[in-house]
């Protein structure tokens, strides 16, 4: 997948015809390190120390999902209740929709400690997260009600097709997954994204005029541009496509706005309008249809050795108690599919870089933005950890090929000729501030530096849902 990316990256470049054979007016590659080089050592380091810390914590929250379900097995949690209500309500329907409301609570309720490390304290530590605990706790306790409700719903109708049609439960199921999906992105930017964020149109600008007009250029049918809060939860910068069909709107962060140029602000934007234009959403739900039969096909032909002789009291796969079983035959085939499933991002990603390239034209714009999303993200990885574990293409990537455009660019005399590089003096926010930090605390008089105006008291970035 990434050797198809990195092809079609090239073929891009053949429309340039005699110019690719011109001197080229600055080097790409002295460039591209130009702009590695203003986050400095520290600011490198403590990216390098987030992003390869998650690689370990990756695979532990697997492992944690495994032990949890194996647990709610082995103690006779799940047999348990599915009896209790089996005896009380009779009805089958809700008995695995309480069965499957148990576990999502149970399960939830014991990972929680993993959920808090990972989502505030580790947050916190490297300065990524504007949440008090009370915040991001109230929505954590949204989340949960709103994966009670849908996803109880959600397995009763699975366990109902799998009592219906026991031997290819795992094809009507992932038809109707795959529906339930499309769905759930459909209404997830009018019903379930408020509940997190608010969303306004953008004030009257000339950036947003030129954002409009962009969109318009490319066929994309806008006539207004959405901001929302995402400050609420970091000062993280990002922009999305959102929704499915009609509800599908393309939205920029308030952090987007107040911490980047207008040139990049074009940048980002036209990568997303990319992501429309090319339908990454479409083909990213046939490629997911894939990987879910694969998934469900590979519960339906283990689960009868696993549970073999009704081991932890499981009839068959139709019994709501061998929900456990499933998450963890899921937990298992998953190590092999989110590999596939980043991958296929990367490759949209990738496509949609080159687009927002060629319509913005804004390769500056581009790297400054790639350079201030790798204040969590691993700017240079190993070509290994980034086929593994980037679903993005990494922020040295996207500052070359930015670079290498830009050169092959000019020098077909479509682009001004100006140097390759930074602009003179340009550092990210987050190392000129640490830094402005670092030189105002006092050595004396620890009042003298007013709360309000101190930059060490403010939260930083967090990397909390990116999609750029």
């Amino acid at each position: 997948m990434r050797f198809f990316g990195m092809a079609a990256f090239a073929a891009a470049f053949a429309v340039a015809g005699p110019a690719m054979a011109a001197a080229l007016p600055f080097n790409p590659e002295e460039a591209t390190q130009a702009w590695l080089a203003t986050m400095g050592p520290e600011a490198t380091a403590r990216s390098n120390s987030y992003f390869e810390g998650g690689y370990l914590l990756d695979f532990a929250g697997t492992a944690i999902s495994i032990v949890v379900a194996g647990l709610m097995l082995i103690l006779g949690w799940a047999r348990g209740v599915r009896t209790w209500i089996e005896q009380k309500l009779k009805w089958f329907p809700l008995v695995a929709f309480g069965s499957s409301l148990f576990y999502i609570l149970v399960s939830s309720v014991l990972t929680f400690p993993f959920s808090w490390y990972m989502g505030f304290v580790r947050q916190h530590e490297y300065n990524l997260s504007t949440q008090t605990f009370g915040e991001w706790f109230n929505e954590q306790l949204i989340g949960l009600g709103i994966g009670i409700v849908i996803g109880s719903i959600f397995l009763t109708v699975l366990y109902l097709i799998i009592r219906a049609a026991r031997k290819t439960w795992w094809i009507w199921g992932s038809v109707v997954t795959v529906a339930f999906a499309a769905v759930m992105s459909m209404l997830y930017p009018v019903y379930i994204a408020p509940l997190f964020n608010t969303s306004t149109p953008m004030e009257q600008s000339e950036l947003r005029d030129s954002i409009i007009a962009l969109a318009q250029a490319n066929g994309v049918p806008a006539d207004n541009v959405y901001v929302y809060d995402r400050s609420r939860q970091t000062n993280s910068i990002s922009a999305n496509v959102s929704g499915f069909g009609p509800t599908t709107r393309i939205s920029l962060a308030d952090t987007l706005l107040e911490r980047t140029s207008p040139e990049a602000v074009r940048a980002v934007m036209a990568h997303e309008i990319g992501h429309y234009v090319l339908k990454h959403n479409i083909s990213g739900l046939i490629f997911s249809s894939i990987l879910i039969v694969f998934s469900f096909a590979f519960v339906h032909f283990t689960f009868g050795w696993a549970s073999k002789n009704e081991r932890w009291g499981i009839r068959d796969i139709s019994d709501p108690a061998g929900l456990p079983l499933v998450m963890v035959l899921l937990a298992v085939v998953g190590l092999i599919t989110a590999p596939l499933q980043r991958n296929l991002i990367y490759f949209n990603e990738q496509q949609a870089d080159m687009f927002g390239l060629n319509a913005a034209r804004e390769p500056d714009g581009f790297a400054e933005a790639s350079v201030l999303l790798s204040e969590y993200r691993k700017m240079e990885p190993s070509a290994l950890e980034e086929w593994f574990f980037y679903d993005h293409p990494s922020g040295w990537n996207r500052v070359h090929n930015a670079m290498v455009w830009k050169a092959h660019e000019i020098a077909a005399g479509r682009l001004p000729n100006t140097p390759g590089g930074p602009p003179p003096g340009w550092v990210p926010d987050f190392v000129r501030d640490r830094g402005a930090a670092t030189n105002a605390e006092p050595t004396q008089e620890p009042a003298a530096t007013p709360p309000a105006a101190s930059p060490a008291t403010t939260t930083e970035q967090s990397p909390a849902a990116p999609s750029n």
